[in-house]
């Protein structure tokens, strides 16, 4: 168990943390190249949906022959989108590379592969506990890799910054072969077999896992939107580049405290309520961030509290599904929730940036986001948390 955890652990670090940066080239690429910020956000909002539409394919196969294979596959494919980021010289081509092929290579290399192999290894009264852990490290990238990138780009510029993190999304590769499942281990579940078709018949007839699925719609929505369009939404207003690096960093470092507390939570408390309550405090968050004063410290208030917040859905959502389906296809069944979570992300980061060029404001996504936080904290309330209900086969 240590090993997947350390391996899991640092992949995500690399994954989360690589993409956590991303808003930090909005300026720089649009101005270098002339482009609206619109076609900025829609390449990303295009990585965001191939992400989703592509995991879970990638969980599938996950499932199906272990995670080692499609981890290796989306470290390369992730190398190769960054550089060819950074040489994109048409909105298409950037769209290709910074949306398309990042996007599908980080279904490859974040959180339903990687909790797959820890549902499968950990025992279940560690479950949560153990998906907290990943992802605090994945948070614990976003602080860490936020302000490296930044010094990439004042030190070497956006282009040659792309080709170093590049560089860095192909160490993803060994640290995978911590990952590697024995065959028998990759197809256990420990309840009557399922196929695949069975399962997600299973599944899309539950009605706690379409509230599940709704609510993991808003926390992309709001997520993409602030990690994206915070930094230049704070430059608009008269704030130093700094204040946004540092409130990026911010997100990345408390994330750490929610999502193990989140995960910790998971093993004591009902984990549905954890979810309407993450929901509910994200709007009141927003809700006062949009409507006080605008100070350094009022952002960096702001940041730490949404990043208690940021990604703590995390570790109860694949653990609820882990919980009520078993382990068999989790990472298939925790890809199509996340498919969700990325359709509020495009939407999101889109939005953002249609809106900032037709009004000049950010001020209407903002309030989307409140409302939208509402509604998640509803819609979670209603999921019961009880294994599902399967007809065992006579032979047994």
């Amino acid at each position: 168990m240590t090993q997947v955890l350390l391996c899991g652990a640092a992949i995500v670090t690399l994954s989360m943390g690589i993409r956590h940066g991303f808003g930090l080239w909005l300026q720089p690429v649009t101005t270098d190249r002339g482009w609206t910020r619109e076609a900025f956000a829609f390449a990303l909002a295009v990585q965001n949906l191939a992400w989703g539409l592509a995991g879970p394919f990638a969980g599938m196969l996950a499932d199906r022959f272990g995670a080692f294979r499609v981890l290796v596959a989306g470290a390369l494919a992730y190398a190769l989108g960054l550089a060819l980021m950074a040489l994109s010289a048409t909105t298409t081509g950037f769209t290709a590379s910074a949306g398309l092929l990042i996007g599908m290579a980080q279904s490859g290399t974040t959180y339903a592969v990687i909790y797959g192999v820890i549902g499968r290894q950990v025992a279940p009264e560690k479950r949560s506990w153990a998906m907290g852990v990943a992802a605090a490290a994945g948070s614990f990238g976003q602080f860490l890799m936020v302000p490296v990138e930044n010094g990439l780009i004042g030190a070497l510029g956006w282009q040659n910054a792309l080709f170093v993190l590049g560089a860095l999304a192909l160490v993803i590769a060994p640290l995978a072969l911590g990952l590697r499942e024995p065959r028998a281990v990759a197809a256990a579940s420990g309840l009557p077999q399922q196929g695949v078709g069975a399962a997600l018949k299973e599944a899309f007839g539950s009605r706690s896992f379409r509230l599940l699925t709704a609510g993991y719609f808003v926390c992309g929505f709001q997520v993409v939107f602030i990690g994206v369009h915070l930094p230049s939404y704070l430059k608009d207003r008269g704030l130093e580049p700094q204040v946004a690096t540092t409130a990026l960093a911010l997100i990345g470092l408390f994330n750490v405290l929610g999502t193990y507390g989140a995960g910790v939570l998971g093993q004591r408390l009902a984990k549905r309520h954890i979810l309407s309550a993450i929901y509910a405090l994200r709007a009141l968050a927003i809700t006062l961030f949009v409507s006080l004063p605008l100070t350094p410290m009022s952002v960096y208030v702001f940041a730490s509290v949404m990043g208690v917040l940021w990604l703590s859905t995390v570790p109860p959502t694949n653990a609820l599904i882990a919980q009520i389906f078993g382990v068999r296809h989790l990472s298939m069944l925790g890809g199509f929730v996340f498919l969700s979570h990325q359709l509020g992300s495009f939407l999101g980061v889109w939005l953002g940036g249609r809106l900032f060029d037709a009004t000049g404001s950010y001020d209407v996504v903002w309030w989307i986001a409140v409302a939208l936080g509402v509604f998640a904290a509803l819609v979670n309330q209603p999921v019961r948390e009880q294994p599902v209900a399967r007809p065992v086969p006579a032979s047994a």
